[in-house]
């Protein structure tokens, strides 16, 4: 990375040289203006208002306007000429709690370096001493020609340097806050902690600017000719007319959301005072409830169906025990006949033979 701005750290009579680099980034997509006729670049151009002529950077100085509109020229050598003990260090002023810095104040973030082998073991020293006393130390710095505040931490092994507002740059929030008025039930608070509790942690590794990424898009489309793809913008809500069905409708969606992931950390919805609980407890329950009675539902048929396949086999052997009976007895009966057949034919030739004999 390159450094923006070298000096050193003042910590008491220890002096650590140092090197500052920019901590952050931008993404964002820049454009240029152009004339829609020719695609020609707009320019901007300084121009004196009196003579309307172009001024070149040579000539052009700063400059305080007084209330009576009275313009005072201040050149760059008579801000070099200021006192400005800070220009090439980052004095350290104490050390307080990190919690004692309003989030208010937190501006531009910055990676400080150690400049030089020699910069290495007071590096070090201040660094575990923050890391170890859990504090964070508030500084003077100059950068850019004007004295600035900052707060230096330990991240990972390095030194971050936050740049922080002055105090007297905060604003007081009056007017801001909603009428006293107002009141939050505590079904109100159950819902909105159940909602919390089912939106779970924000994974800040996967958050990214959809915007951009739909703006390069459209950026390529139209470099290629493509045509552009319009979606259909959400139409925004609206007035809350009901804020415990819009909790409770959110708290539905979120748990939808969250699929059939089971962690252990199912929202837990309290019926609300006056009305039925639309939506509450864990999800899981719910799909389980749904799941077993369609079981059910879809046993129920085949059990019914094997009934009355029962009931239908059961006549059916019963008409064939019959059947086989009547075959038996009907066998019996027309053996017994043969038998006695046989039996008078030979009561017949035995009387045949005795006539004969005679």
């Amino acid at each position: 990375m390159r450094s923006i701005w070298n000096g050193s750290i003042s910590f008491g009579l220890v002096s650590i040289p140092v090197k500052l680099m920019n901590a952050t980034e931008n993404h964002a997509i820049s454009f240029r203006q152009i004339h829609l006729a020719d695609g020609g670049r707009i320019r901007y151009r300084k121009v004196c208002e009196l003579d309307e002529e172009e001024v070149p950077p040579s000539e052009t100085v700063k400059a305080y306007e007084d209330a009576d509109g009275t313009v005072i020229p201040v050149t760059d050598e008579d801000l070099a000429s200021l006192p400005l003990h800070t220009a090439k260090t980052i004095e350290i002023e104490g050390f307080v709690p990190a919690s004692a810095i309003d989030p208010l104040q937190l501006d531009s973030a910055y990676y400080l370096a150690a400049n030089g082998v020699p910069a290495a073991k007071p590096y070090a020293l201040l660094r575990e001493a923050l890391r170890r006393s859990g504090k964070v130390a508030v500084a003077k710095y100059a950068l850019r020609g004007r004295e600035r505040l900052g707060m230096l931490r330990v991240a990972d092994d390095v030194i971050a340097m936050h740049g922080l507002l002055w105090p007297d740059e905060i604003r007081a929030p009056e007017g801001v806050a909603p009428d006293a008025g107002v009141t939050v039930r505590d079904a109100e608070l159950d819902l909105a902690d159940a909602l919390m509790n089912t939106l779970g942690d924000a994974d800040m590794d996967t958050l990214h600017d959809d915007y951009r990424e739909a703006v390069e898009a459209l950026v390529a489309a139209k470099a290629a000719g493509e045509p552009v793809a319009e979606e259909e913008a959400e139409e925004s809500g609206g007035k809350v007319i009901d804020l415990m069905a819009a909790l409770e409708s959110s708290v539905r969606a979120a748990q939808e959301s969250q699929g059939d992931a089971e962690d252990g950390k199912d929202a837990d919805v309290h019926p609300i005072e006056g009305r039925t609980p639309r939506s509450g407890g864990s999800a899981a329950p719910r799909r389980a409830a749904r799941r077993s009675a369609g079981k059910k539902a879809a046993a129920t048929p085949r059990k019914a169906a094997a009934k009355t396949t029962g009931a239908k086999k059961e006549p059916a052997k019963a008409a064939a025990k019959k059947t086989a009976a009547r075959k038996s007895t009907a066998k019996k009966s027309t053996a017994k006949k043969a038998a006695s057949k046989k039996s008078a034919a030979g009561r017949t030739t035995s009387g045949t033979g005795k006539r004969t004999s005679a």
